[in-house]
C-alpha cells in the first residue's frame, strides 16, 4: 500500500458516515476512527509485531451492560466538561498529510510565514516532510496571517490546522 492509497482512504473515510475503520494488508494494521464530539481525525499503524492483543471473548461476557440512564447520565457528564472553542473568522490552511513542519526553507533562513504578515495566493506558507519527500503547503487565498498554530519541526496530523488567514 502505497502513500497515495493511504490518502485516498483517509478522503473516502473522512466523508463517509463510518466511524471507525480497521484494515489489515499483509503486515501492515491501520485503524482510522473519527472523535465524535469534532471531526478531527486520527489514524494509527502498528507493525504486526507492536499490535495489541484484541481482549479474549471471556472478557467480553464478564462486562455488564449499561442500562439507558447510566448512559444518559454519561452524556450529560461529557456534554458538560466539553469546552466551546469561539469560532474566530477567517479561512484555515489544513495539513493534508501527515509529517514534519519546517516554518523556514532552511536552518539559517527566516521563516516563510509569521502572524501578521500578507500572503498572496500559491504563496509557500511552510513545508511539510513526509517520508523524505518535501510537500509546500501553499495559500489558497489571499490575506495576513492571523495565527500560526504550529511549531517548527512539529509533527502534523492529517487536517490538522495550520495557519489562519484574515
Amino acid at each position: 500500500m502505497d502513500f497515495s492509497q493511504v490518502k485516498e482512504l483517509l478522503a473516502l473515510v473522512d466523508h463517509s458516515e463510518l466511524t471507525e475503520f480497521d484494515l489489515q494488508i499483509d503486515n501492515v494494521t491501520m485503524r482510522m476512527s473519527k472523535n465524535s464530539i469534532s471531526t478531527q481525525q486520527t489514524v494509527q499503524t502498528t507493525a504486526p509485531n507492536q499490535a495489541t492483543e484484541a481482549p479474549s471473548a471471556g472478557q467480553h461476557q464478564n462486562a455488564a451492560p449499561q442500562t439507558a440512564s447510566s448512559l444518559q447520565k454519561d452524556a450529560i457528564t461529557a456534554s458538560e466538561t466539553i469546552e466551546v472553542e469561539e469560532i474566530k473568522e477567517g479561512h484555515i490552511v489544513q495539513s493534508p498529510l501527515v509529517g514534519v513542519t519546517y516554518m523556514a526553507p532552511s536552518p539559517d533562513q527566516d521563516v516563510f510565514k509569521k502572524v501578521g504578515d500578507p500572503v498572496t495566493v500559491g504563496e509557500t506558507l511552510c513545508i511539510v516532510e513526509a517520508m523524505k519527500l518535501m510537500n509546500e503547503i501553499k495559500s489558497d487565498i489571499e490575506g495576513t496571517i492571523a495565527e500560526v498554530f504550529i511549531e517548527d519541526e512539529q509533527v502534523v496530523e492529517y487536517n490538522q490546522p495550520l495557519f489562519r488567514i484574515v
